[in-house]
C-alpha cells in the first residue's frame, strides 16, 4: 500500500520541478453550489495535468542504468506528455504507446517533448500487452499511468498541497479514470484528516469504478465513448482498486452534457481552461450530485489539455 509518508517523500522529490499549482476560490461558484469550494488547478501544472507529478516521481527513482536504457509508457495523452517531459528532464528517452484517436494537441505535445510515438486502436487492441512487449523487446523501464506505487504517491502530492493550503476540508472531489489520482488523493486526505469524505467522479458512460466498488471486485465494461477521453478506462487498476475500495467513500456520475456545462462555466466565470476529464469534479458540483453539499469542498481540476478548436466545438451550443 502507498502511505502518507510515501507521498511526503514524493513531494520532496518533485519540489522545484513540478509547479505548486494555485488553489482557486470563487464566490460565484460558492453561491451556485451552496458551499465553500476550493479548486486545485492542476490544469496549470507542467504538461497541463497532474500526471507530471507521478511520472516524474517514478522516473526519478530509477537507476542510472535504467535511465540510460530508456522509458516506455502507454497513455491516452496526459501521462504520455508527463513521461516524455520527465524522461527528458532526467536525461533519458521515452517511447509512448498512444491511441490512434488521441486529440492532435496531445500527440503534438508528446512529439515536442522528444518522445517516439507508437499508435494502437483502443477499441480492439490491448495497450498493456503492447507496452509489456515493447519494454521487453527494447529493455525499457515501463512506467504505467496508474498501476505503480511511485506514480500513485506522486499523484497524491496534489491533494497534500491542497490540504496544506486550505486546512481541514469536509470532502475532496476527484476525477476517476484508472484510479491513480483518487488513490493518491485518498491516502493523503485520509492520512491527514481521517474524517474527510473522498468522492470520485466518473463519466456516466464509464462507470467501471462505481460498479466495481458496488460489487466489491473489479468490474470490466466496454471501452467508454465519452468526451472525457482521460477517463475512458474499461476497468480499474488492480493496485489502485485495492486502495480505493478501502478509502473512497462514494462515486458520482456526470453526463457529457454536464461536462460541457462545466467547461462553459470554467471559461465564462472562472477564466480557466479545463479538458473534459479535468472538469468532472466541477461538473458534479454544478449538477448537484452532492446533495446536500458538504460545507467545505476541495476539488482536483486534473487537467487542461484541450486544443482551441476542440474546446470551441465543446463549448458550442
Amino acid at each position: 500500500m502507498v502511505t502518507l509518508q510515501d507521498i511526503r517523500e514524493a513531494a520532496k522529490r518533485i519540489d522545484g520541478v513540478a509547479h505548486r499549482t494555485p488553489v482557486i476560490h470563487s464566490r460565484t461558484l460558492d453561491a451556485r453550489v451552496g458551499a465553500q469550494v476550493f479548486l486545485k488547478a492542476e490544469n496549470l501544472q507542467r504538461i497541463g495535468a497532474f500526471k507530471f507529478r507521478g511520472a516524474y516521481n517514478a522516473i526519478a527513482r530509477l537507476s542510472a542504468e535504467q535511465l540510460a536504457r530508456g522509458i516506455a509508457a502507454y497513455s491516452s495523452g496526459n501521462h504520455a506528455q508527463a513521461v516524455a517531459l520527465s524522461a527528458r528532464e532526467l536525461g533519458s528517452t521515452a517511447v509512448i504507446i498512444m491511441p490512434a484517436d488521441t486529440p492532435a494537441s496531445k500527440l503534438d505535445a508528446v512529439r515536442e517533448y522528444g518522445a517516439e510515438i507508437l499508435t494502437y486502436d483502443r477499441y480492439s487492441e490491448d495497450r498493456v500487452a503492447i507496452g509489456n512487449r515493447l519494454a521487453a523487446e527494447r529493455g525499457l523501464a515501463l512506467i504505467p499511468p496508474y498501476e505503480h506505487p511511485d506514480v500513485i504517491a506522486g499523484q497524491g502530492t496534489a491533494a497534500l498541497e491542497l490540504l496544506e493550503e486550505t486546512g481541514e476540508l469536509d470532502a475532496i472531489v476527484v476525477p476517476v479514470g484508472g484510479g491513480g489520482l483518487i488513490a493518491g488523493s485518498a491516502v493523503a486526505a485520509k492520512g491527514l484528516h481521517p474524517g474527510i469524505e473522498v468522492i470520485g467522479v466518473e463519466p456516466a458512460e464509464g462507470d467501471d469504478t462505481k460498479r466495481s466498488l458496488q460489487a466489491g471486485e473489479r468490474v470490466s465494461i466496454p471501452v467508454p465513448r465519452t468526451i472525457a477521453d482521460g477517463q475512458a478506462a474499461p476497468i480499474p487498476g488492480e493496485l489502485t482498486f485495492s486502495i480505493n475500495k478501502e478509502l473512497v467513500d462514494r462515486i458520482v456520475l456526470v453526463s457529457d452534457d454536464e461536462l460541457r456545462d462545466a467547461l462553459r462555466f470554467a471559461v465564462d466565470r472562472l477564466k480557466l481552461v479545463m479538458e473534459p476529464s479535468g472538469a468532472s469534479g466541477l461538473a458534479a458540483l454544478l449538477a448537484g450530485r452532492l446533495d446536500p453539499p458538504p460545507a467545505r469542498i476541495g476539488v482536483i481540476v486534473s487537467g487542461g489539455n484541450v486544443g482551441a478548436a476542440r474546446l470551441a466545438s465543446l463549448l458550442a451550443p
